[in-house]
């Protein structure tokens, strides 16, 4: 059974753009390159056709992923957040109680997520921790390093 997952409806056009992009484009370079290398001969004994069978099969199954994916989006209206709890497309600001660093982190589906733009998963250790906290709330996070806790000090947009 999938996962709903949820985006905005800018990034659900990203994801439609590439499953067109795979189906459309991709799948036909992959369909020529088989018949290509079937055409050179013996079957048993052609590594070219082999390796295109291959690469057909891994797009397909990348294919039906990312239909998958789509079938089961859900768009978010960011101007109907509540921003009084930490949710999916919310920026966080959290502080590290032990040493006082704070950081800032949106909310986003997996495979949004993007470390250096400040993107986490709501599947991730922090991202799992702190969804649904208020501002003021404390939270345990379990970290290869430790447990480190993290005290909630803004939710924006």
């Amino acid at each position: 059974m999938s996962q709903v997952g949820y985006y905005t409806e800018e990034s659900l056009k990203k994801l439609q753009a590439e499953l067109h992009q795979l189906k459309t484009v991709e799948r036909k370079k992959c369909t020529a390159a088989v018949a290509e290398a079937r055409d050179k001969g013996d079957l048993s004994e052609n590594a070219e056709y082999d390796a295109a069978r291959e690469a057909q099969a891994l797009l397909e199954v990348k294919i039906a992923k990312l239909e998958d994916v789509v079938a089961n989006a859900r768009i978010v209206d960011e101007t109907k957040l509540d921003l009084s709890k930490v949710s999916i497309l919310t920026t966080a600001t959290i502080k590290n109680t032990k040493n006082g660093a704070s950081m800032k982190y949106t909310l986003v589906a997996q495979s949004e997520a993007d470390l250096k733009a400040g993107k986490i998963s709501v599947d991730s250790p922090i991202g799992k921790a702190i969804l649904g906290k208020k501002v003021g709330d404390k939270v345990d996070v379990q970290i290869p390093a430790g447990t480190v806790t993290f005290e909630i000090t803004e939710i924006a947009i």
